[in-house]
């Protein structure tokens, strides 16, 4: 067959056996993947064209699994603008997704222990603003003007098997500090003025906090858990005891605090 003839070669996908338009074909190292099963893949993982068969099947496996799961998430604080993060605080578990709907969206679970740090990175920018001179070109002022702006990106840092960042733009686009009055490079005005910019600079800090107080709690209460316990006498049974996980007696299961 010739090289014409490859490319419309109809393939099949590995995974679910179906077949591949034109340029549906997603390549996996070891095989193909076809549009619909790529879409259920996680949003946040990257490695597809790196994956064999195998591991693509066992991560649409654990993506069956979080949907179901979801169905126990129980939302008690919502942070963020477009792109939610969307806590579990009595489960200690969180998501973040972009959808109005995060169950049928079948964002990714996370626990609160699997966060290993947060970023919130504040970019600087400028443009040059020009003038047309009596030729109609366009020329720069004298001194040059600039309008100045600023993106803001917030990377959480996750140990997962699928992925291990999760990253996203706080803000929609770039917030202008001046759009209408262009100034000198020394003249730059302070970005703390901008109504924008300290709305998506305290909505990074609040995510950040957040999910590092959770990530801090979640790894005191394992070590906790983990520490060897003395043993005590429990006030209801008698029996010399050591607590278990919940501070109960592993005798007659009530509190020995």
């Amino acid at each position: 067959m010739g090289l014409f003839g490859k490319m419309f070669e109809k393939k099949v996908c590995s995974v679910c056996g179906g077949e591949i338009g034109m340029l549906g074909n997603r390549k996996l190292e070891d095989g193909n993947l076809c549009k619909k099963c790529a879409a259920k893949l996680s949003p946040w993982f990257t490695g597809r064209r790196g994956s064999t068969v195998d591991e693509i099947k066992a991560q649409l496996d654990y993506r069956e699994d979080n949907r179901r799961a979801l169905e126990d998430f129980n939302p008690t604080t919502t942070l963020g603008g477009e792109t939610k993060v969307i806590l579990d605080e009595d489960n200690r578990k969180f998501v973040v997704t972009r959808a109005s709907n995060f169950r049928e969206a079948n964002a990714d679970i996370i626990e609160f222990g699997q966060v290993t740090g947060v970023n919130v990175d504040i970019d600087e920018d400028c443009s040059e603003e020009q003038k047309q001179n009596s030729q109609g070109e366009y020329v720069s002022y004298n001194p040059p003007r600039y309008i100045f702006s600023y993106s803001f990106k917030l990377t959480i840092h996750v140990n997962h098997p699928y992925f291990d960042e999760i990253s996203f733009d706080l803000a929609p686009s770039d917030v202008q500090t001046n759009p209408d009055h262009p100034l000198p490079m020394d003249k730059k005005p302070d970005p703390m003025t901008c109504r924008e910019y300290k709305i998506y600079k305290r909505m990074g800090r609040e995510i950040r906090e957040a999910l590092t107080e959770a990530k801090k709690q979640a790894r005191d209460e394992a070590v906790a858990a983990n520490a060897p316990k003395s043993a005590v006498v429990c006030k209801h049974c008698g029996a010399t005891t050591i607590p278990d996980r919940n501070g109960c007696c592993e005798y007659c299961g009530i509190s020995v605090q």
